[in-house]
């Protein structure tokens, strides 16, 4: 299963929830789909250092947010609020006290601008 971001316009994600309906009718895992307005927002919350904590911890495996901040080398309070946020965004998994990635890939879409 992998997760697809898409910076797209408001309303459409009833078009990613019709995608989602017809892979669970052909037999396969629904991917979890995030939607942003703008690039602008979806940097804002899916900053590199929270994308490199994504693939550092996909890495690891279950692990303490403690441990995590130690492998990437970062201060722990900031790990932690980073983690939340991911957490909050859906592309981690908090138990009692482990974290995870659940998804082997993260996939980030972004059309671009039509030429006039």
């Amino acid at each position: 299963m992998k997760a697809i971001i898409e910076v797209s316009r408001k309303g459409s994600v009833f078009n990613a929830a019709r995608e989602q309906i017809a892979g669970v009718k052909r037999g396969r895992a629904p991917d979890y789909h995030l939607q942003f307005e703008s690039a602008r927002t979806l940097f804002a919350e899916l900053t590199p250092a929270r994308l490199d904590l994504l693939n550092t911890l996909r890495g690891m495996g279950p692990v303490s947010v403690y441990a995590l901040a130690k492998s990437a080398g970062r201060n722990y309070s900031n790990v932690h609020t980073d983690i939340a946020s991911l957490v909050e965004l859906g592309l981690v998994e908090r138990t009692d006290d482990t974290v995870l990635v659940p998804f082997d890939a993260v996939e980030i879409r972004m059309a671009l601008a039509q030429a006039a």
